[in-house]
């Protein structure tokens, strides 16, 4: 006899599909532009595929909102990232500085090209990859030989830092960018959360040597899928665009110089991507909004911690996100989580910090605390771009009750 399965909660329902009448989701899309115009130009002219004229225009987009010159077009973040490190220069048992406090992509991709992952914590006022983190690793745990750096105990070279703007604020990126120019280290930017946010005034995206992004169906700015890498290194473009198609010499001879990806992006994406991208600033401008309105309906509540923003910079408050503290609340995050569920509100923790995640249990790491308290106090909130004032009003009506 098969055992009988528990029934799906709301929130599973939801995520995996499954209508829910009544249910507030915690972030989907937006289609309100021209979408469906550019998708149907894309079916009538037949090209669907990874060629056509909306991947170009989908890139040139990219690269101007960001303030880079090029840009190249991928199937998905994690892809962009993957190929970032290869063109970087990141070699197998290289060190890679990364945020513990992210999702698990960027991670993820330092494995794949055969390097190590080294933690950082996140600082605890806006819980970004914390710079202090990185000096103090960079200053007292390696050492210079032949021009390059080397950690002590591993004696793995370190030769790139990828800072993660999370939750759609920026890393403070001037002590990471001054740190990796004296030690000679690559940063890519991790900007996947946050298309649009800026530091001190510039966009975050045109920092780093690379920086990467992500149109997953739960980003700002979406196309069910797809990636971009952006960077002012006309070299480091060319050798991407090579990377992710194929690593083709001739145009006509299937002649391949280096092992190559199949990463592109198709123009039936790229259109959507070019259609959403003409509503970034109004997207933005909405998701401020709706996060100023929970700031200011929750700042009182006792035991929740808003998010907030850097003097220096302007987040698009991509998730919003509160902290919960147990003691002054009445409940974890947790029992939170299924308070909302049952009120058919969808809400979600953050990520288990990657140094806990069984998936990287042999890697070497220190304690974190920040990132640890911060994944068991976090909670993120119903968020999208069409969330209406009242279904806004049935959350925070929920949390205060």
């Amino acid at each position: 006899m098969s055992e009988q399965k528990a029934p799906l909660s709301l929130t599973e329902k939801y995520a995996a599909g499954a209508p829910v009448e009544g249910m507030i989701p915690l972030i989907v899309p937006e289609i309100r532009g021209n979408e469906w115009r550019y998708v149907k130009d894309c079916l009538d002219s037949g090209w669907v595929s990874s060629v056509g004229s909306y991947v170009e225009r989908f890139e040139q987009m990219m690269a101007t909102q960001v303030g880079s010159a090029f840009a190249v077009a991928t199937v998905n973040g994690t892809s962009a990232l993957h190929v970032a490190l290869l063109v970087a220069g990141v070699r197998p048992d290289d060190e890679v500085l990364v945020s513990t406090l992210t999702f698990i992509a960027p991670v993820n991709t330092i494995r794949y090209v055969g390097a190590w992952p080294v933690f950082i914590d996140a600082e605890p006022d806006y819980w970004q990859m914390d710079p202090s983190g990185v000096l103090e690793f960079l200053e007292r745990d390696c050492q210079s030989k032949d021009g390059e750096l080397y950690n002590r105990r591993t004696g793995r070279r370190v030769s790139a830092i990828i800072p993660v703007h999370v939750l759609g604020h920026p890393v403070d990126l001037d002590p990471i960018l001054e740190v990796a120019r004296k030690f000679g280290l690559k940063v890519i930017e991790d900007a996947t959360e946050g298309l649009g946010a800026t530091y001190k005034g510039r966009s975050i995206g045109s920092f780093g040597e690379m920086s990467c992004f992500s149109f997953n169906g739960n980003k700002i700015l979406t196309t069910g899928g797809g990636g971009m890498i952006v960077t002012d290194d006309e070299e480091l473009a060319r050798k991407a665009k090579y990377l992710t198609t194929q690593a083709k010499d001739d145009p006509i001879e299937y002649i391949h110089g280096a092992i190559g990806y199949n990463y592109r992006l198709t123009n039936l994406l790229a259109a959507v991507g070019c259609a959403q991208m003409e509503q970034l600033d109004a997207y933005v401008a909405i998701k401020r909004r709706i996060a100023a309105r929970y700031e200011e309906r929750l700042k009182d509540v006792r035991g929740i911690v808003p998010m907030r923003a850097a003097p220096w910079a302007q987040s698009t408050f991509w998730m919003y996100t509160v902290l919960i503290d147990e003691h002054e609340f009445g409940m974890d995050s947790r029992h939170l989580l299924r308070k909302l569920n049952s009120k058919k509100i969808q809400s979600r923790p953050l990520w288990q910090p990657i140094h806990k995640s069984p998936a990287y249990a042999s890697m070497y790491a220190v304690d974190l605390p920040v990132a640890e308290s911060l994944a068991r106090q976090a909670l993120s909130l119903p968020c999208s771009v069409g969330l209406t004032e009242s279904d806004q009003d049935r959350v925070i009506e929920t949390l205060t009750q």
